[in-house]
Order: structure tokens, then C-alpha cells, then sequence
């Protein structure tokens, strides 16, 4: 049996390296985990495919240290499908008929907001791992429902930080000259980024040309990229999923939209496998917001023992899907899976008596994980019962990468750049002035 638990998940390390296996597992007991994913339709390739993976890696793991406290991990799968009804559906049959303890998992927003509002009135747990929207939890209140992960308010203020920055010394120009153009698919992700945007730039003196929300589902875009031709904008904030991003490139490359630089934000911008294979050296300099894909850190940032950790969930990650690129969405099913696993889990069973969803909640509101305490570098602090964002991680930061020919690197925050920032886009690209 794992003895008082140490501090941090590097702690946590230790602890699952030191339990025998055979001895852990010989109560014979059994925590379901209901794990819910988009496996088929649009969301699949956008990163949820990506996510689940990471996901099961960090189930396997614990499971062959001898799972927690004598508790082996039984994943429950489910397929979203990409389809809000589906989601709500699916979480409602893991729940009353599959009788699972706790919800995992969740890539889409649009699916995330009214699910976790269902599964809180219910009074039962879920562990949210990619859904960014900030309106899951804003003015909700929710007591049994919580989220690592990184939120929609941080990724706009982050691309207009990073412009902000780096205004003057690579565009030429001082803040308040600069164009912002925000265009975004209409659903609780897209408009959560886009308003964190609008709000953040404008902060900072920056103009806004132009402002669009439209149907992930959109078979044409050509009458936005039109008014973008108009506006001029600078940079474009984009904020959507994978075929619409998709639609949005190719139309804006017929159309001859021109730009200095194109910053997403997350989902299908993460992929860049798929941008890659789609567009060939069109993606290179393209920019995108996301929590950071943990092997792109620098392990001496973090606790001894993440680095590892980090290795072997990416030797995983290829061995399982055959890429050899490991994208963010990889990282966030593992690491928010991780958290849980490692540090509120073990905690809920030694100190508040099981699994229950009471159980679960207190142990959640005793996370305490510094900066470095994890494997993307964010350290874990819930804010509590009452606050505007309760059950969201009040540490989570997201950071802006840059894809220079097929390779992912880290242009903001200055802190942990792995590049110069390409900006404005080269002459000769498919998209520079």
C-alpha cells in the first residue's frame, strides 16, 4: 500500500513505482471510469481521437503499477460521435445504466457546457480533460464537476498578449496600429475564445476590423473571406474545428486573403499531422493557442520524474497511432488522466473513504500541485464553492506555438520559447502580403 502521500505528482511517481502490483490489486476492487470521446464524425480528427489515446495510456500505466490504493481502473468506452445529442446521451447510459463512478474525458464544448450542467444536478463526478469552454463552469457553481485543463478566456487573452509583444519590434508597428480580424465557429468554444479575444485586444489598444461567428458545420465561407479581403486585417484569430479550418485555408488561398500572420486556437489548429498532409509548406509559420505538448518542454522545468513520464506516454502515443508527431490534444487526455489518478484519487480512498462522488469532490478540493507539477509545466488549484469559476484550475495557462516545416515549437510565453517567432509571414508564402 502506497504510504502518506507526497507532495506533488512527482510524489505520485514514486509512490505508483513503489507498489506491488500483485499485492495492490488483490482486494479485487474496481473503480469504473466512464471515458467519453468523439471516436467518429468531425471532432474525431479534430483531436478527440488524439485525446482518448493519451487517455488510455494513463489508465494503462496505472494500472500496471497496481492501479490506486487496491482499486484497479475499468474503463467504460463511449463514442460522442461528434453529436451533441449523442454526448448527453451516452454520459446519461455510462452513468444510470453502465453504472460507472465518474465521467472522463469530453473533447467539445458545445457538448461539455449542458453535460456537465446534467451530471452536477445529478450529483455525480466528472473530470473534465479537453473541453475549454469558460461557460462550463461561469456563474454555474458546480460542486461535482472539475477541469484541469486550460479555459477559453486564457486562450484569447494569450494570442493578443503574444501580438501585443511582439507588435513593434517584428510587425513595425506600435499596438494600437494594428488590425485583428476574429472569425470563429458560432458554438460554446468559438464564441467563448472569440469573446476572450474582442475583450483582450481591445484592452491592450489594438483595432478590431472585423468580427464573424459561423456554423462549424458551413459548407462555403467564401462571403467571410470576402469581408476579410476588406478589413485588412493584420493578424486573423481563428477559432474553429477541423473541416471548417480546413474550408476556411483553402477558400482563403483561392480567394488570395493576405495576411501577416494567422493564430488558432486549439482543436483542429492542434493537428498538425493533418494540417500538414491537407496543406504541405501553406501551414508552415501558421500559429496556434493550446495547452503545451508536454515533449516540447523542457523536463528540467519540471518535478523529477516528469520528464519520464512524459517520454514513455509519447513512445506510447506513436507505438499505438503510428504518427510521428504527438499533438497537445495527446498530452491533455494524459495529463489531465494523470492528475486524477495520481493525486485526487489516491487521496479520496486514504482520507475521505472511497469513491463516491462526495469522496471525489473533497479530494479534488484539496489538489494542490505547484508550477512545474505536471507534464505540461501548469501546476493544479481549483477555486472553490462560490467563485465566479468554481471547479475550474485557477493555474492553468495555455502558451502559442508556431509550426515551422512540420516541427512544433514554442513562440510565447518568452519564458519557455523554443524559437524566434517567425512574424510577419515570409515573402513567398501562400498567405504574406
Amino acid at each position: 500500500m502506497i504510504g502518506p502521500r507526497p507532495a506533488g505528482l512527482a510524489g505520485a511517481i514514486l509512490a505508483f513505482a513503489l507498489m506491488t502490483p500483485a499485492l495492490a490489486l488483490a482486494q479485487g476492487k474496481e473503480i469504473k471510469v466512464g471515458v467519453l470521446y468523439d471516436q467518429t464524425g468531425a471532432f474525431a480528427a479534430g483531436g478527440s481521437k488524439a485525446a482518448s489515446v493519451g487517455n488510455q495510456i494513463a489508465i494503462d500505466l496505472v494500472n500496471e503499477k497496481g492501479g490506486v490504493e487496491g482499486y484497479k481502473i475499468v474503463p467504460v468506452n463511449a463514442d460522442a460521435q461528434s453529436k451533441t445529442d449523442v454526448a448527453i446521451n451516452e454520459a446519461e447510459r455510462l452513468l444510470n445504466d453502465a453504472k460507472v463512478d465518474l465521467l472522463m474525458g469530453v473533447y467539445s464544448s458545445a457538448h461539455c457546457v449542458p453535460m456537465a450542467a446534467k451530471v452536477d444536478a445529478a450529483k455525480k463526478f466528472m473530470w473534465a480533460n479537453v473541453c475549454i469552454a469558460s461557460a462550463v463552469f461561469k456563474d454555474k457553481n458546480l460542486k461535482y464537476v472539475f477541469r484541469p485543463q486550460v479555459h477559453s478566456d486564457q486562450f484569447g487573452e494569450a494570442s493578443c498578449m503574444f501580438i501585443a509583444e511582439n507588435a513593434k519590434d517584428k510587425l513595425k508597428k506600435e499596438v494600437k496600429d494594428v488590425k485583428v480580424a476574429i472569425i470563429h465557429e458560432d458554438g460554446p468554444y468559438g464564441a467563448g475564445v472569440a469573446q476572450g479575444n474582442e475583450a483582450k485586444c481591445k484592452q491592450l489598444g489594438m483595432q478590431i476590423v472585423h468580427k464573424e461567428g459561423y456554423a462549424a458545420t458551413s459548407g462555403d465561407l467564401s462571403a467571410l473571406v470576402t469581408k476579410l479581403r476588406r478589413a485588412q486585417a493584420d493578424v486573423i484569430l481563428h477559432t474553429g474545428y477541423n473541416p471548417d479550418i480546413t474550408l476556411f485555408l483553402r477558400q482563403a488561398k483561392d480567394a488570395g486573403l493576405k495576411f501577416a500572420a494567422l493564430i488558432g486556437h486549439g482543436a483542429g489548429y492542434g493537428q498538425i499531422d493533418k494540417l500538414v498532409e491537407t496543406f504541405k509548406d501553406d501551414v508552415n509559420y501558421v500559429y496556434n493557442v493550446d495547452p503545451v505538448a508536454a515533449q516540447l518542454l523542457d523536463a528540467k522545468s519540471l518535478k523529477p520524474g516528469l520528464g519520464e513520464l512524459t517520454a514513455e506516454m509519447v513512445k506510447r502515443y506513436k507505438a499505438a497511432t503510428g504518427a510521428q508527431e504527438v499533438p497537445p490534444h495527446a498530452s491533455m487526455g494524459f495529463n489531465q488522466a494523470w492528475i486524477f489518478f495520481s493525486d485526487v484519487l489516491p487521496r479520496a480512498i486514504k482520507k475521505h473513504g472511497g469513491i463516491d462522488p462526495e469522496a471525489l469532490r473533497k479530494a479534488a478540493l484539496e489538489t494542490n500541485i505547484p508550477e512545474g507539477g505536471t507534464i505540461q509545466g501548469y501546476g493544479v488549484k481549483f477555486f472553490p464553492p462560490g467563485h465566479a469559476m468554481a471547479g475550474q484550475n485557477e493555474r492553468s495557462s495555455p502558451v502559442v506555438m508556431q509550426y515551422v516545416k512540420g516541427e512544433t515549437k514554442i513562440a510565447w510565453p518568452k519564458a519557455l520559447r523554443t524559437i524566434d517567432p517567425v512574424l510577419p509571414l515570409p515573402k513567398g508564402h501562400a498567405y504574406a502580403r
